[in-house]
């Protein structure tokens, strides 16, 4: 559809708005209650609050960390000790039993 020549003058004779001429409108303030204000400050105490106990959770957690590696360096040795005996008297025990395994042999053979 053609336009007509008032319509076209109209929409070019109508102001626009200009970003540059026209500064922008302020943002509207930012209005709390008390009560809002109250409740944000408890919880942000509250935050503050867990962000200590999670810290003072980490360096306990931290401590007893160390502490059983010092242990378990501590006990290495020992250990490395018992499994020393533990083989041996793994050693002696199969000779026993071969002795004593030999010794059953010979009373067989003597009672027959």
């Amino acid at each position: 559809m053609p336009e007509t020549f008032s319509e076209s003058q109209a929409t070019e004779t109508s102001p626009t708005h200009d970003p540059l001429k026209d500064p922008p409108a302020e943002p509207p303030a930012l209005t709390m209650s008390a009560d809002d204000f109250s409740a944000l400050e408890e919880r942000i105490v509250r935050a503050v609050e867990l962000v200590k106990q999670e810290r003072q959770a980490r360096i306990t957690a931290d401590e007893r960390a160390a502490h059983a590696e010092a242990q378990l360096h501590e006990q290495g040795p020992r250990l490395e000790q018992l499994e020393k005996e533990l083989r041996a008297l793994s050693v002696e025990r199969d000779h026993v039993r071969q002795r004593v395994e030999r010794l059953l042999a010979q009373l067989d053979a003597l009672e027959l």
